[in-house]
């Protein structure tokens, strides 16, 4: 990319799109045929689902990596919204995404759960491919452009942006937790992460947790002023004074496209498979439900350990209920989570060779993506759904579950350390690390009186449909877009 003297980028190459949208991964999967021909399909997730209707209103741009090494750099036109791949070479992939993203932050920003491993050469790779995606981003954006930076793996892109287009507005949001004070320390390079993030005109985070975590690390690491650094019910944000900038830090908590959710939910040829899971089962009593991504941060081992504890113990009925879980394959080379596989695997057989009899286990276990429509139906089938996390920044499964049950029946049991716990307050709360603790929600749950679940699913419903996609990104988009009314001069 050709720069002016003073580093900003050549105006003849600046962009048309007046909105984009700069995430990890596009909207869309490519595929390299056997013929060496590329195609791609949908990929259609909350954020596209959220962002999408903005994109194409505002002749938007959409930024990422097209999922497989070396692909085509050439802007794609999706019915009108412009993808611009970034191109990963399989070096990039192992060390700036499996490396530095997922084995350097991901376990940082979950507490530890598993050590972080720090990289010099990592580190550099993340500095190259973020400067890549910043790069990108300033060829596409328009004069003035609205610009939103997703999640850990681009914290470096807000500054980068900034230093070759300061005429943009940029947001960044954090999808992930970010971590407290102390763990954050232990990062090599964390002056440069939180310099990163504060060439943004808008930080946004889950919880206000995060947000006061980021606000004290600004003032430590960088000298940089803060105020108002209480992000809480009197003041919705806070604020860090770099410079002559002044940066807008809060918290958004992310939700889901409810109300689809709801109708699908509804529907007659959805409602007949969860019967006839139901069926496939054996008509069980009792069903118990985990959706998760395969990853040590989301307590699978838990919810196997708390009910192996309870069938030996006689607390469940081994002949009345199952738990069906679903594992989607993830990150499946890197080594902590081949380990975590073979445990969890491990722990299922141990169930049912215990307690399991011919015909009849006691845990269903898929470790494959399971299509939409059979996920929503699941949903509606199962009588008690488990998200045990120990961390996570949201988890979306809790509410996607909420959504689907119209009928007001059906439990949650939910991790205390999820960003959900925060709003689903009528869901069974459990501390994770605390077996027993999880135990009594999963038989609090199994044992409710029909009234009380159906008091406690209203009220997580009012805010689940209450509180969804739209109304987040419109929530952060408006925020942001007030930085820019708080710039011009008086």
């Amino acid at each position: 990319m050709s720069t002016e003297d003073d580093g900003h980028v050549d105006s003849a190459e600046i962009g048309t799109a007046e909105f984009v949208v700069v995430a990890n991964r596009l909207p869309i999967d490519m595929e390299r045929r056997p013929d060496g021909e590329i195609s791609y399909k949908r990929s259609p997730g909350g954020l596209v689902t959220a962002l999408e209707p903005l994109l194409r209103k505002r002749q938007g741009a959409w930024i990422g990596w097209a999922g497989i090494p070396d692909s085509p750099e050439d802007p794609i036109d999706d019915d009108g919204l412009q993808l611009y791949p970034v191109a990963l070479s399989a070096e990039d992939v192992a060390d700036y995404y499996e490396g530095f993203s997922n084995a350097t932050l991901w376990p940082l920003y979950h507490d530890l759960i598993v050590k972080p491993i720090y990289h010099r050469e990592w580190w550099e790779r993340y500095v190259e491919v973020n400067r890549r995606f910043a790069e990108a981003t300033a060829r596409a954006a328009a004069q003035g452009a609205t610009v939103w930076v997703q999640d850990y793996q681009l914290q470096l892109v807000p500054k980068m942006l900034r230093m070759l287009r300061p005429d943009l507005v940029i947001g960044f949001f954090l999808h992930i937790p970010f971590p407290p004070v102390e763990l954050f320390m232990q990062m090599p390079w964390r002056t440069e992460i939180i310099e990163g993030l504060l060439g943004a005109d808008l930080v946004g985070f889950h919880l206000p947790g995060g947000a006061q975590n980021f606000l004290f690390l600004a003032r430590r690491l960088t000298g940089a002023n803060t105020s108002r650094a209480s992000v809480g019910v009197r003041s919705r944000f806070g604020e860090v004074h770099v410079g002559f900038r002044t940066v807008k830090v809060g918290a958004f908590p992310i939700s889901i496209d409810s109300a689809d959710l709801d109708g699908k939910a509804r529907n007659r040829a959805i409602r007949q498979r969860a019967k006839a899971i139901r069926a496939e089962l054996g008509n069980p009593r009792k069903i118990l439900l985990g959706v998760d991504r395969l990853d040590y941060t989301k307590g699978i081992d838990v919810r196997l350990a708390a009910l192996s504890e309870l069938l030996d113990e006689g607390r469940i009925d081994r002949k009345d209920t199952v738990l069906i879980q679903l594992a989607t394959p993830s990150r499946e080379r890197v080594e902590s989570y081949i380990a975590m596989r073979e445990d969890i695997e491990r722990q299922v057989g141990h169930i049912n060779g215990e307690f399991g009899e011919v015909g009849h286990a006691v845990v269903h276990y898929l470790h494959r993506p399971v299509p939409r429509d059979e996920l929503i139906a699941y949903f509606v089938a199962a009588d008690v759904m488990l998200v045990t996390p120990l961390r996570d920044g949201m988890n979306l499964v809790a509410k996607e579950y909420v959504a689907c049950r119209s009928d007001l029946g059906g439990a949650l049991v939910l991790s205390e350390f999820t960003g959900a716990a925060a709003e689903l307050r009528q869901a069974y709360l459990a501390n994770p690390h605390h077996l027993e603790d999880v135990k009594d929600a999963i038989v609090a749950a199994l044992t409710q009186a029909p009234d009380e679940g159906r008091r406690r699913m209203r009220a997580l419903r009012r805010q689940v449909l209450a509180h969804d996609v739209d109304r987040w990104a419109r929530a952060f988009l408006d925020a942001l877009a007030a930085t820019r009314d708080d710039a011009k001069p008086v």
